[in-house]
């Protein structure tokens, strides 16, 4: 039985992947830290670890009673674990970046390598690029993050892949979606109000990927024993700012939504005074500068050919296929 570690794994998408892992029968161990929410972590023969990748010496230590009680390391370890959003934006930096390195630097200094060490980042390393014709960012395009997120994420990137031999995978998906997840939650909420805002009055492209897609892409790429590799995640296809809420308006079977376009200059002012009270608050806020360069971001296409090529992806989730599944979700859990 391969043992395989999900960091982050109370999170949205590490809760699906110690799921699938479960499923494949997996030994499965959950990676958490001493807070963590085991909601969705309730699941039979599941192994818990904590993990302090802020301080190398107690991250040590911990990996080292893992190695003594197990006597080996982990076979795939499945790195989720990171922030969205903060209060102070150099914890960005600090989480996603420095505690990815120290993850890392420790495997490799206690001999705990893993055959494939799978770490989920972003489309966002790329930033606003290509958006004078719309083509789809290919691997070979020069990322430009234009957010904090976005540069922490890349730096994460590029010192995993600087690492001589070490078997990386990198996974980069569009905008995630499905059951948990809580930022597209808030807009079916305010659809469900019967307002849907747009940002912005220049053709905007976007791209989508179903939760499930991910999961199936991190599997296959552990039966495909691929190592060294970066592949870009998403449903393969382009769609119009409309559709994702006309999709929830059909699901919750709301009658009219007001539709209201906001200029990227007052959702500008906005994002910036959310985020100046979330940090007198204390509280990160879902509607920040960061967020704000990402709404205004008018191309999301990715090319996702050497995912199908390569590992044999085939998306099974349109846009229509997933939010009904995750409408349905909020509904029997009471989010809606």
């Amino acid at each position: 039985m391969s043992s395989i570690l999900v960091t982050g794994a109370s999170g949205f998408i590490g809760s699906f992947i110690v799921e699938e892992a479960l499923k494949r029968k997996f030994s499965v161990w959950a990676g958490v830290r001493s807070s963590s929410s085991r909601e969705y972590l309730q699941e039979q023969g599941l192994n818990f670890i904590e993990l302090d990748f802020g301080h190398p010496d107690r991250l040590r230590a911990q990996l080292l009673a893992y190695r003594k009680n197990a006597s080996s390391g982990f076979d795939y370890v499945v790195h989720c674990a990171g922030v969205t959003k903060c209060v102070d934006k150099k914890d960005f930096d600090r989480v996603n970046y420095l505690q990815t390195k120290n993850f890392v630097d420790m495997l490799v200094e206690l001999d705990m390598t893993p055959e494939q060490f799978i770490h989920i980042s972003t489309l966002s390393v790329f930033g606003p690029i290509r958006e004078s014709d719309y083509s789809p960012i290919k691997e070979e395009d020069v990322p430009m993050p234009n957010t904090a997120y976005g540069f922490s994420k890349l730096k994460a990137e590029r010192y995993i892949q600087g690492l001589a031999g070490f078997p990386y995978v990198i996974y980069r998906p569009t905008g995630v979606y499905g059951p948990r997840e809580k930022d597209y939650f808030l807009m079916a909420k305010s659809i469900r109000k019967h307002v849907d805002f747009s940002v912005g009055f220049k053709r905007q492209d976007l791209t989508f990927i179903y939760v499930r897609d991910i999961v199936q892409a991190v599997f296959l790429g552990i039966e495909k024993k691929v190592s060294r590799r970066v592949y870009f995640l998403s449903d393969n296809k382009v769609y119009d700012s409309r559709i994702f809420s006309d999709l929830i308006q059909k699901e919750l079977g709301v009658h009219f939504v007001i539709h209201i376009k906001c200029p990227l200059i007052v959702l500008k002012v906005i994002s910036l005074l959310a985020e100046f009270f979330a940090t007198l608050s204390g509280k990160s806020s879902t509607l920040n500068s960061d967020k704000f360069k990402i709404m205004k971001q008018r191309n999301w296409q990715c090319d996702i050919t050497p995912a199908v090529n390569e590992l044999g992806f085939k998306p099974e989730y349109d846009l229509e296929k997933g939010v009904k599944e995750t409408i349905a979700w909020y509904k029997k859990e009471g989010w809606l």
